[in-house]
């Protein structure tokens, strides 16, 4: 490695730095925060080896560059996350494209929506899919209750369900989970699914998955409120239920992409 990819790699660091704390109002809980912030060292670690093209000079993809600098402009205008983002991602493409092994870059350039999601642009560009994961989800509770015979009334995002109340409010819209769920869906995708070509196509069903995960998560909380009463369902209950809507999210995954494999192995 010679000092132009030292300068191009610490400049890279740098650009990640920014990204991450231009707007702090995503760093709260630890357990939202952390995926993020260990995604690019996953990156990092899932890309090994990192072969360099011996005897070749430094040097760098200029459109991409340019493309990237266009998009980093555009997200500190328009105060968005996701092109300053893309912009580290298409950065650094602009540097691996030329620099490292020829053999290599199908793997790194699959592993790059893994870098995308280590900056947080789901939390702070995507408010609106909330709202949209909290009322498709209180339809979705709405429809099963009924189907079961029970009484249920719902207007927007609140439900009553045999007379107990029951509000899918922000905290239910899974919205800050959405992106730790989609780095460990990313990454277990690429750990199975890696060198096949239905490896695009299993990340495209990421989130859905996470949508049927986070529903599980609210239709949990309301079994709970209707057996054991409000006060638990909104307290441990619900305290525990980003976790349970990660395990619930990996075992969707990894029982989807298991059953891909038996079936490839098929005579």
């Amino acid at each position: 490695m010679n000092r132009g990819d030292r300068a191009w790699l610490s400049a890279l660091a740098l650009l990640a730095g920014y990204v991450w704390f231009r707007d702090r109002t995503w760093w709260g809980v630890a357990e939202d925060v952390l995926p993020i912030l260990i995604a690019l060292p996953l990156f990092v670690w899932l890309g090994q080896p990192w072969r360099l093209r011996p005897g070749q000079p430094f040097s760098i993809g200029i459109v991409y560059v340019v493309v990237a600098a266009v998009l980093l402009i555009l997200g500190a205008v328009f105060d968005f996350c996701l092109p300053a983002a893309t912009a580290w991602c298409l950065a650094f493409w602009a540097w691996a494209s030329r620099r490292c092994e020829t053999t290599d870059l199908p793997r790194i350039r699959r592993l790059l929506p893994l870098a995308l999601l280590a900056f947080p642009w789901v939390t702070l560009d995507l408010q609106p899919v909330g709202w949209w994961f909290r009322l498709s989800s209180a339809i979705t509770v709405e429809q099963l209750f009924s189907s079961l015979s029970f009484t249920v009334t719902r207007t927007g995002v609140e439900l009553l369900v045999q007379g107990l109340p029951i509000s899918v409010d922000a905290a239910c819209s899974g919205l800050k989970a959405l992106q730790s769920l989609l780095i460990a869906g990313v990454v277990l995708t690429f750990v199975m699914k890696g060198t096949s070509r239905s490896y695009w196509v299993n990340l495209l069903l990421l989130f859905p998955l996470a949508w049927v995960a986070n529903t599980c998560r609210i239709l949990a909380i309301c079994v709970a409120a209707m057996t054991w009463g409000s006060n638990f369902a909104m307290g441990v209950f619900h305290a525990w239920g980003g976790l349970a809507v990660l395990v619930v999210m990996f075992g969707l995954c990894w029982v989807i992409l298991r059953l891909q494999q038996l079936a490839s192995t098929r005579p």
